[in-house]
């Protein structure tokens, strides 16, 4: 599967996720621009070692993806730089774990406006773009959380649900073009962030490094297995290439068996 001389904005992709989807769309042939909130050298240098890597151009573009103008503005900017846009992830995410009751508004808001809102404003932004092309692939990454539930993830959980309605929006509106809009569903991701945590939730359980990853980490994953950052950018490099021409409106789960449940 080739994605060879399309151009993608992956949003909060300089680490994690992110960048998993980004190295595997440039392994694939893309072009690409990272994206987070900082404008580091290193973020810059990030991107420009990725290109490098994989002989394709890669660009870093800051932008707040709680800030309306400042997710389209990424999107056009990222069209100025490499001439359009072909493919659009809308990735970028953040977690806060409290009870309803207690849950802080301004969390509250600020994860429905990064994990959702973003990618409103960067698919309108995206869309002129894709149709004037005439061609357009948009992966919102969801998760099992936009399938199911837990407690105390209210803003998580309702932010993600809406991930999965509008994409199935979007892919309606574009039905008879060749644009498609996709959901990816994961379950807990082994990530930098994720590895960091073990050792503390080790000492917290008293429990060995394997025994706190079947029995707490992935206590609601079948498999017992953590799912990659490889396997998820794998799943997007699928969702963009003409094997997936007739796949819109759908949520791709990528949970070891958690939403089987």
């Amino acid at each position: 599967m080739s994605v060879s001389g399309k151009i993608a904005v992956v949003t909060g992709s300089n680490s994690g996720i992110g960048l998993g989807i980004a190295t595997e769309l440039a392994k694939n042939g893309a072009s690409v621009v990272l994206n987070s909130f900082t404008d580091r050298p290193e973020d810059h240098e990030l991107a420009e070692k990725l290109g490098a890597e994989h002989g394709v151009k890669a660009i870093y573009v800051k932008a707040d993806m709680s800030v309306g103008d400042e997710c389209r503005a990424l999107v056009t900017t990222a069209a100025e730089k490499l001439g359009r846009v072909d493919i659009l992830v809308n990735n970028a995410g953040i977690q806060h774990v409290a009870p309803i009751e207690t849950f802080p508004v301004d969390q509250w808001d600020r994860i429905i406006a990064i994990n959702l809102t973003s990618a409103f404003h960067t698919t309108a932004a995206a869309l002129p773009i894709m149709r004037k092309e005439g061609w357009g692939r948009i992966v919102n990454i969801a998760s099992a959380h936009g399938l199911t539930a837990s407690p105390y993830k209210s803003a998580y959980v309702s932010a993600k649900h809406g991930v999965v309605g509008f994409t199935k929006v979007t892919a309606l509106e574009t039905a008879e073009e060749a644009i498609t809009a996709n959901a990816i569903c994961p379950g807990y991701v082994l990530t930098p962030l994720v590895e960091a945590q073990i050792p503390d939730t080790m000492k917290q359980y008293n429990q060995s490094r394997e025994d706190v990853i079947r029995n707490v980490l992935l206590a609601r994953q079948p498999s017992k297995q953590f799912a990659t950052v490889e396997q998820i950018g794998g799943c997007v490099v699928f969702l963009c290439s003409a094997a997936a021409d007739q796949v819109t409106g759908t949520t791709l789960s990528v949970d070891g068996g958690w939403t089987a449940l």
